[in-house]
């Protein structure tokens, strides 16, 4: 099926601390910024305003409902949302800090998350430079990442954030057609051997991925459920 593509991410305004996995603990984590991206356009950013039009510290209800707004406009105009682990972090927050719990889980359970479709077939999570760079792209903004982007915001670098979740847009979007393109997602693994995963049938949405077979993970020590990228779903119909 060929997908006219819309990248989306986020970016969140409260720092988690080194060492901690369970972000879920630190909420509400607040949307420093977002972005967008269409097939053929350069990025939308999304951030706080304050009256006199700068960067505001967060986004405001009503700013992130704009954003769920103008997803949901873009997908009545035929366009397919694209995330890199938007099933599990972004359209939960996104959710939260909206108030837009229905709009945001169809959103979700309808959009394509790489990540999650990766997820379904492997049963562990790949990160997105990885796979850029797995498939010969550029990859994400070197020397920043996800846990730095909240201190560099408070720190008032906002610039270089929004730089960074532009890029991340531009890279998912990359990530995609380039997968498209060779039928299957290349990587580097952590022993340095190239792996490969065909997808000749292209990408699935959530809802399609979480119908898929479960993998063997008997070899994974401690392997994820799927239950952990969509139960705030489950809690919030």
């Amino acid at each position: 099926m060929i997908y006219r593509y819309l990248a989306f991410d986020i970016e969140i305004e409260k720092s988690i601390p080194d060492g901690s996995s369970d972000w879920k603990s630190f909420r509400p984590l607040g949307i420093s910024c977002a972005a967008t991206i269409i097939q053929g356009e350069e990025p939308l950013l999304w951030y706080g305003k304050s009256e006199s039009g700068e960067t505001a510290d967060h986004m405001r209800v009503d700013e992130a409902s704009d954003l769920v707004h103008y997803l949901n406009d873009k997908i009545n105009e035929g366009y397919t949302v694209l995330t890199w682990n938007g099933l599990g972090f972004d359209f939960d927050i996104l959710a939260e800090e909206s108030g837009l719990y229905k709009e945001c889980i169809d959103i979700a359970w309808h959009h394509i998350d790489m990540m999650y479709h990766f997820f379904c077939l492997k049963g562990y999570a790949l990160g997105l430079d990885k796979a850029a760079h797995g498939m010969g792209l550029s990859g994400k903004t070197p020397g920043m990442n996800g846990r730095l982007a909240p201190l560099y915001w408070q720190q008032g670098k906002r610039q270089e954030v929004l730089k960074y979740v532009a890029q991340d847009v531009r890279t998912t979007l990359a990530v995609a057609e380039a997968v498209d393109q060779n039928k299957g997602i290349s990587w580097i693994s952590n022993s340095g051997r190239k792996q490969y995963v065909p997808f000749y049938n292209g990408w699935l949405p959530v809802k399609e991925a979480d119908s898929l077979p479960l993998p063997d993970t008997s070899w994974i020590r401690d392997p994820w459920s799927r239950n952990r990228f969509k139960h705030w779903i489950k809690n919030n119909i």
